[in-house]
């Protein structure tokens, strides 16, 4: 039997009962037999069990269970009961005696587990190559790195034998195999998704991550995967996203001015990355260039400062009494967190903190960041030849993420001409999960092509009408327009500038007696069209903005000039006795930059 593993694929067949998830399990366990020349799984449930799952949800309502019969891989840094927990170290294997959290919810959504998957041990690389269970190696061409550290998980996807897989993600390992094997990769806001029955790398960094055949699989995937887990101390509740810029005509993306742009030798990867650019205009996407040197330099802190610790505490017992069990580079690694100091981490911290204020100011101006995931990939020999250097190599454009706590999504964008895949990350602020994945499948769909390493061709769309977003619009006509004195209300409060327009006709403009604002008055004739702009505000900050608006203003409802009504500014009419009425000037900056020296 010819399966596709997409979700939507799979649900439809078992819905129409064209099959059971005992055929599925029956399907992929004839794909896995022989040799596993990938090096894709460090231990898999045995056929029998992966046949009980399948029985046992065949008699369930397959509309039941949001993930009925869906297979699924997990990275082994994170326990499946059943099978033991490695991190890639023999030495270091556990067995737990219940899943991860997160692993749990999963199968109780009706998905079946297949197996365990092989990983740069303790997590700790981006390459793949770090493993004593061999070197796992890419789905298109076995002689080339399959990336890291989430690496049997990748594979797995692009290969069709399971419909998603999960990761972990700390500085890229969640978005670059999923670049080098032509699927989507999902590292989620942090803290989503419950980290209870992960080995630990960096804890107060680490995300359990998503790897999927399409962005849409990737959003289903995560709607059963999150929730709040008060077991865990880094677990938080998700917050309503903001502007939706996935499902937009017209969003606003970064692009790193070229000289922060690094593809390190590889003539083919700048033109991917520009296609894939040019794939965002079609889409409504305005490029905005942005600095990238902040971000840079927040990426250099994850391995050259205090945070390579949190790698030594996770496993500091086993380290220290069984160093030679970890595999160099690792160990040498993993050995470097035991020089620094508290004081080292403090001033680390305030450095940190520094620069993210730099780096939050970058997205005043943009909904979403667009990145190579990876400049290029290497051949495992050039790996093993030289690990350190490659490997940091393929962190140049992911290891900010976490540090800034930052959402991210690696989307497939083309192939090398040596077969190779090529993928972009798109990113976004903490809790723009929905919208990152939305505009992933656009850009993906856009791209056409076929799924993973398969040949099965993308599946048709299934996005419905665009969600209603958690953010409310709000006309501004005075001291809150941008640049303006009061507009850090807006700012400070993740307001964004929609667009500038005017108002319909129908308004009169007054000057304040305090000479700082203006009144803005409805009037039954002899009105005019005013100069405003339309913010964008989350609507869990707007009733403290309405709150802090003084007499004899308030917010009511607005015509503008394309006839749409929003919320917006007005003034009582009692507010303008002694005002000074300046509707001639079209506007509050009208007035300013033309009022009278007297006034």
């Amino acid at each position: 039997m010819i399966l596709s593993l997409d979700i939507d694929h799979l649900q439809k067949l078992y819905r129409s009962k064209a099959i059971t998830p005992t055929d599925t399990v029956q399907v992929l366990i004839d794909r896995m037999n022989g040799s596993d020349a990938h090096h894709i799984w460090i231990s898999r449930l045995d056929d029998d069990t992966l046949r009980n799952y399948a029985r046992d949800l065949g008699k369930r309502d397959p509309a039941a269970l949001p993930l009925y019969g869906i297979p699924f891989a997990i990275k082994d840094n994170i326990d499946l009961a059943g099978l033991p927990t490695t991190a890639a170290c023999p030495a270091f294997a556990y067995n737990p005696n219940k899943s991860a959290a997160v692993v749990q919810r999963l199968i109780d959504a009706g998905a079946i587990p297949i197996g365990k998957t092989n990983l740069d041990q303790f997590a700790t690389g981006l390459n793949g190559t770090r493993s004593p269970y061999g070197a796992c190696r890419n789905a298109f061409d076995q002689q080339y790195i399959s990336g890291g550290s989430s690496s049997g998980s990748a594979v797995a996807v692009a290969l069709g034998l399971v419909s998603f897989s999960l990761g972990t993600d700390t500085a890229g390992s969640g978005r670059v195999p999923a670049a080098f094997n032509n699927i989507v990769g999902h590292k989620p806001s942090r803290g989503l998704l419950s980290t209870t029955g992960v080995v630990p790398a960096c804890r107060s960094l680490d995300t359990v991550s998503i790897f999927t055949l399409t962005a849409e699989d990737a959003e289903q995937v995560m709607a059963v995967a999150m929730a709040f887990d008060a077991a865990d101390p880094y677990s938080r509740k998700q917050i309503p996203h903001g502007f939706d810029f996935g499902d937009s005509d017209h969003f606003r993306f970064g692009l790193p001015s070229e000289k922060y742009l690094e593809f390190f030798g590889n003539s083919e990867t700048p033109k991917l990355f520009l296609n894939a650019v040019e794939r965002l205009k079609a889409l409504g996407g305005v490029p905005v260039e942005i600095d990238l040197a902040p971000f840079l330099q927040v990426a250099r802190m994850l391995y050259e400062g205090p945070w390579v610790a949190e790698r030594y505490l996770a496993i500091k017992t086993f380290f220290d009494t069984k160093t030679d069990e970890v595999r160099s580079p690792v160990r040498e690694i993993i050995a470097s967190g035991r020089d620094y100091s508290a004081a080292d981490a403090f001033a680390s911290f305030y450095a940190l903190q520094s620069a993210k204020r730099l780096c939050d100011a970058v997205w005043q101006g943009i909904d979403v960041l667009i990145t190579p995931t990876t400049g290029t990939i290497y051949r495992i020999a050039e790996m093993e030849a030289d690990p350190i250097r490659l490997n940091s190599n393929l962190g140049y454009y992911t290891n900010f993420m976490n540090l800034l706590d930052l959402a991210a999504t690696s989307v497939p964008a083309g192939f090398q001409m040596n077969g190779l895949p090529f993928g972009v990350t798109l990113v976004a602020p903490p809790h723009q999960d929905a919208p990152l994945l939305h505009l992933a499948s656009r850009l993906h769909r856009a791209l056409g092509g076929t799924l993973g390493a398969t040949a099965h061709p993308m599946p048709p769309s299934r996005r419905g009408e665009p969600q209603a977003s958690s953010q409310i619009r709000i006309a501004v006509v005075g001291a809150h327009l941008a640049g303006l004195a009061l507009n850090q209300h807006l700012l400070e409060r993740g307001a964004r500038l929609v667009r500038a327009t005017s108002t319909a006709s129908k308004y009169r403009l007054y000057a304040l007696p305090d000479g700082k604002r203006p009144g803005l008055v409805r009037v039954a004739q002899g009105g005019a069209a005013i100069a405003c702009e339309v913010w964008e505000m989350p609507a869990v900050h707007f009733g403290g903005f309405v709150s802090g608006i003084p007499e004899p203003l308030g917010i009511g409802k607005i015509e503008l000039a394309d006839g749409s009504i929003v919320n917006g500014f007005i003034c009582e009419a009692i507010g303008i006795e002694g005002a000074r009425d300046i509707t001639e000037y079209r506007g509050w900056r009208g007035w300013l930059e033309n009022r009278p020296a007297a006034s």
